[in-house]
């Protein structure tokens, strides 16, 4: 098929052409995508601080930058998570990374905090287009190994964000410290189109009635099969809190670490923004299984998320180093764990809507707390506001690690 057939809805009508890919080449192109994408949507991490001295900017209108960024990625899979399922998983993919380069391209260009925003905004959204197109993708690549599906998508994702903000400092000492590393990444992004052209893409798995094409691309109203239910709720609000975490540190974390460290060191900033999501990426490499590895996984996560705040008020940068990468591995463990339970569970012909669904309240995570606080930020004080942030997400953690234990211990074999 070619791209403009998908586009179009329709069958192809010529035979089949193109790059005939193995099954490994087309998991790495998956992958390379939402990676790609993630690391660009990330760069901006240990740049905040100079863009926020540069445009006058305060915490609450950074913390905007970066909530403008989720807000459409939400948006997006709201309104075309289900794409993929219809115009095919390639086409969709393609659209990601043109989206995904007028995103870079406004961000690194802005003078104001609109076009900040709305840089951002085309980033969240080609994240978008991606993360529902990319998952399923690999789904049926791996049809007898849904858990590898699984790691490869979460390894993907996190992956990414993880690596964005150290590629992102470490690029900042270039010439044109905010330019220039959009300008890599964007020549690294429009390559991925060479192969995503060429390759022989897979029919879309519902094409719609030829009477009324585009109604299959209207909004749906997300929904969820009683079977999969429980544990879609339990992977969305375990993903809501882990993504609360990682938005602090990928928004106003890097400021509140060079105070911890007393450094300026922007690739040193980069590095610890991206380890708690390093390490996640890391675990999905482990293989941790048994009824305790959510409970385990989630306790880890509340534990660590406190101790960051005790590394900010003694000062210590070895605390605060451990309990990132801690962190980062609870959250790996426990997400893995629900979202292997929930793709597992959901019919192949719903699986981009329903996980993206799942990304959707995930993502939401990213968002509203971090606004909190922002705001709570100007109002208090950034220490004060850290303190406050990391004791309601570490002591919701360890609620829901015994809430999880006590439905293991419940359903355990007598």
């Amino acid at each position: 098929m070619t791209v403009f057939s998908e586009l179009r809805m329709r069958p192809a009508t010529a035979a089949a052409t193109g790059w005939d890919a193995s099954t490994t080449a087309r998991l790495a192109m998956a992958g390379a995508v939402i990676f790609m994408l993630l690391v660009g949507a990330n760069l901006a991490t240990p740049l905040y601080p100079l863009l926020q001295a540069g445009l006058g900017l305060s915490s609450l209108e950074i913390t905007g930058a970066f909530a403008s960024y989720v807000l459409a990625l939400v948006a997006t899979l709201l309104l075309a998570g289900h794409w993929s399922d219809h115009i095919g998983r390639r086409a969709a993919l393609l659209i990601a990374v043109l989206t995904g380069l007028a995103g870079g391209w406004i961000f690194s260009e802005a003078q104001t905090l609109a076009a900040l925003c709305a840089g951002r905004a085309l980033q969240g959204t080609a994240v978008a287009l991606a993360t529902g197109a990319s998952a399923a993708a690999l789904r049926e690549l791996l049809p007898s190994r849904p858990e590898w599906a699984s790691r490869f998508t979460l390894l993907a994702s996190s992956g990414g964000v993880a690596a964005g903000p150290a590629i992102g400092g470490l690029l900042s000492q270039l010439p044109g410290a905010t330019t220039a590393p959009y300008h890599i990444h964007s020549v690294l992004l429009a390559a991925l189109l060479v192969p995503l052209y060429l390759i022989r893409a897979r029919p879309a798995i519902m094409l719609p009635a030829p009477s009324r094409p585009l109604y299959a691309l209207a909004p749906r109203r997300p929904s969820v099969s009683r079977q999969a239910r429980g544990a879609f709720w339990l992977a969305s609000g375990v993903g809501f809190l882990s993504f609360a975490v990682f938005g602090f540190c990928l928004s106003l974390a890097p400021g509140y670490f060079a105070q911890v460290l007393d450094t300026q060191s922007r690739p040193l900033m980069g590095v610890l923004a991206g380890l708690p999501l390093g390490a996640s990426a890391l675990s999905q490499l482990v293989s941790v299984r048994g009824r305790l590895a959510l409970p385990a996984g989630l306790a880890v996560l509340g534990v660590s998320v406190m101790l960051l705040g005790a590394a900010g008020t003694w000062h210590s940068p070895l605390l605060l180093v451990a309990a990132a990468a801690a962190a980062g591995l609870g959250q790996g463990v426990a997400f893995r764990t629900v979202f292997n339970e929930v793709a597992a569970k959901v019919e192949p012909a719903r699986h981009a809507q329903i996980i993206s669904t799942v990304y959707v309240i995930t993502y939401l995570g990213s968002a509203v707390p971090v606004l909190g606080l922002g705001w709570a930020g100007g109002m208090f004080g950034v220490p004060a506001a850290v303190q406050g942030f990391v004791l309601v997400c570490g002591s919701a953690a360890l609620v829901l690690s015994a809430v999880t234990m006590a439905g293991a211990v419940r359903r355990r074999p007598a």
